[in-house]
């Protein structure tokens, strides 16, 4: 279920800028409140919730930090971002979610989608992510026991090398790292 959740919160910009979309041509009489255009606006709506809600308690689900020292790091979030982003830009201007065959496309494309982005756990694509913050990085650390280890994490901030750091290490779905634990 977490990863689902991971899934729909990836694409939290999307469905705002289908809700935006929706919302302005209801204001200006483009369109008619309907059953497709009530079900969408209503959809939109859970989907934002459901996808904020799914990132929160994903991030802040009782995982155990351990302290580390980061040796080495290199951001990949560009490597990510932009590809995701393109898919937005594409599906928001092109998809008129006022009429059923659209619609349909649209589910279709996501699960599509989800179908890939949970089965290979590509997580660390979350654009959300990105625009919360949020940077993507391959960094290479040492634990408390001394040993060099490599992993992705997501970091808001300013990352920097040979400084303390804590690592979540119980979320297998998303690894954060924190300069201070709260």
């Amino acid at each position: 279920m977490k990863k689902v959740l991971l899934f729909i919160s990836a694409f939290v910009p999307m469905y705002i800028c289908f809700l935006v979309n929706l919302i302005v041509e209801l204001i200006n009489d483009n369109l008619h409140f309907n059953v497709v255009n009530t079900i969408m606006l209503v959809t939109l709506i859970l989907l934002i919730v459901i996808g904020v809600v799914g990132l929160v308690y994903n991030m802040h689900d009782g995982s155990t930090f351990n302290e580390i020292k980061v040796v080495s790091k290199k951001n990949v979030t560009d490597q990510h971002f932009l590809n995701y982003f393109s898919l937005f830009v594409l599906l928001a201007l092109t998809f008129d979610l006022s009429k059923i065959c659209y619609i349909c496309v649209l589910i279709i494309i996501l699960m599509f989608i989800g179908i890939v982005y949970v089965k290979n756990s590509i997580f660390y694509v979350n654009p959300f992510l990105n625009i919360l913050g949020y940077s993507f990085y391959d960094i290479e650390y040492i634990d408390v026991d001394g040993a060099r280890k490599e992993t992705r994490v997501f970091f808001r901030g300013k990352l920097n090398l040979n400084e303390k750091y804590y690592l979540s290490e119980t979320n297998r779905n998303l690894i954060f790292l924190k300069k201070s634990i709260r």
